[in-house]
């Protein structure tokens, strides 16, 4: 039986980890059960942007009208914007090309699960053939994550749609005629903007009362306004039943308040309900990893998973599903594998950053107004709109408008920032300089002292360190989109501040 010192299981932001072990001169083993690139690269953020960006031009082309240009769009080569998104999918070839080359790595290209303490066997992703029997020192899970199926009666007697076959061999040769995209995250969001902007007959199907739950309540309010003027929008309706009447599917929805039913109609069906764990097809429970109640790999802050020598990253552990979140745990994990255990890093998702690309874009970090209050925190919050700035004005908006974008800050009482969020043009962009913010408290901390244990981000910044004073002590470009998130600050209104007042023994909010 093989032996190796490290053992990667997925080859996403696991590659990471790898290369780090063979650079330490380690025997590797790489198992991978789909393409080499894992989710991002071949089956998500990256190919799915190559779309993306095509919709939104035409998008802002139809937009141009409100600043007296008109556009009109000619055709759509589907054909090559196809071309463009598997050329990057196709990058997986020449990793696994480049992989089979180095020295001290043996990759298993087929399903890993444990048999084991320590011990694994990889069967073919076809044939289900034991091709590989191993044991690994040390094991980095970074298995990803799939689509989570609903159970919807008849689902599992038609053929539908997932962001994997979408990618793969359901990939179609032309927009579809009519989708109905069954889900209301960030997944369905794109895809419903992908499609509705190439012409796509779009209808979303949502259980819950609006869509991007992880969203401020007023962003999401904004997005369905604005989705609902080139698609069909049904929040609180649940898919109860599918099924196909010659070429046509069926959906039929009911009405989660009333139960009233709807039966709806379309060439395609689009299933994206959410992500579920890959730990079931592992076996973790096998060798001793413990997973949470919905089946993710539980870690602690040190990414180590309830077995000692096996770590966990990326989508795998279930915490915010994005490829920098899970790049991010890879530096921590490399540092805690190989670094001795007093310089162990923990973990710090205080500023996970993300963006949908819909249209309207939103970008989003940190904490919700709701989550600041549940969390006991007394803040101020902030709303400033595109129209209100000199740039956002020459684009188009202004007041009143359905599209007319902004920025939310919550900010806390001692002036730090522990929510951004923006939804319009460039979201994703304007949100970035408050992660930037949100993590400065980092710069504080004396060389000196980086050996010691770690302290949380929040706990050590130095007097203004995560505040907004550097933006209040700062010139903004003028004019910019910048001055929309720049200026946010002079709009900041207390929601539970406590105000203390002399000769009374009793709070009072304002």
């Amino acid at each position: 039986m093989e032996k190796y010192d490290l053992v990667v299981v997925g080859s996403g932001a696991g590659l990471s980890v790898l290369n780090y072990g063979l650079q330490m001169g380690l025997k590797c083993a790489l198992v991978e059960n789909a393409k080499l690139g894992a989710t991002c690269l071949t089956r998500g953020c990256i190919p799915s942007k190559v779309l993306v960006h095509p919709a939104d031009l035409i998008r802002e082309a139809e937009h141009a009208t409100r600043v007296g240009i008109k556009f009109r769009v000619e055709d759509i080569d589907w054909d090559l914007i196809a071309k463009r998104m598997w050329s990057q999918i196709d990058e997986s070839k020449e990793m696994e090309e480049g992989l089979s080359h180095v020295p001290n790595l043996k990759l298993y290209k087929g399903v890993g699960e444990f048999i084991g303490a320590y011990e694994m066997q990889v069967k073919s992703v076809g044939s289900g053939k034991i091709i590989g029997h191993f044991k690994g020192e040390k094991f980095v899970l970074a298995s990803g994550a799939r689509s989570f199926i609903p159970p919807i009666q008849g689902l599992d007697e038609i053929e539908y749609i997932t962001s994997e076959n979408f990618f793969g061999d359901k990939f179609p040769k032309k927009p579809w005629e009519s989708l109905i995209i069954i889900g209301g995250g960030v997944i369905a969001a794109e895809f419903a903007h992908i499609f509705s902007a190439f012409g796509t007959k779009v209808t979303i199907v949502e259980m819950l009362p609006r869509l991007v739950m992880t969203e401020e309540p007023e962003i999401s309010e904004f997005l369905e306004r604005n989705f609902k003027k080139h698609m069909t929008v049904l929040v609180n309706h649940k898919a109860i039943k599918v099924a196909t009447q010659k070429k046509i599917k069926t959906v039929t929805v009911q009405d989660v308040d009333s139960g009233k039913e709807i039966e709806l109609q379309a060439e395609e069906i689009l299933v994206a309900t959410g992500r579920r764990s890959n730990a079931d097809i592992l076996n973790v429970e096998k060798t001793g990893v413990q997973t949470d109640k919905r089946g993710w790999v539980t870690t602690n802050q040190y990414l180590e998973t309830t077995k000692k020598n096996i770590w966990c990253i990326g989508d795998a552990n279930g915490r915010y599903q994005f490829r920098h979140k899970a790049n991010y745990e890879a530096e921590i994990c490399n540092n805690n594998i190989f670094a001795p255990k007093e310089h162990r890093k923990s973990v710090d998702y205080s500023a996970v950053p993300w963006a949908i690309f819909t249209y309207p874009q939103i970008g989003h970090v940190g904490m919700t107004e709701k989550e600041a209050i549940d969390k006991g925190y007394e803040i101020y919050v902030a709303i400033k709109q595109y129209s209100t700035v000199a740039k956002g004005y020459a684009m188009g908006f202004s007041n009143n408008d359905d599209d007319d974008g902004f920025v939310k800050l919550v900010v806390d009482k001692s002036y730090r920032i522990l929510g951004a969020h923006v939804v319009g043009p460039h979201a994703a962009i304007l949100v970035q300089p408050f992660v930037y913010l949100m993590n400065s408290g980092f710069t504080c901390v004396l060389p000196e002292s980086s050996g010691e244990e770690d302290i949380p981000k929040l706990s050590r910044a130095c007097p203004e360190g995560g505040s907004f004073m550097p933006i209040y002590r700062s010139m903004v470009i003028h004019p910019s989109l910048n001055e929309v998130t720049g200026w946010a600050i002079g709009s900041l209104r207390p929601v539970n501040i406590k105000m203390e007042h002399h000769g009374h023994n009793h709070d009072h909010y304002q």
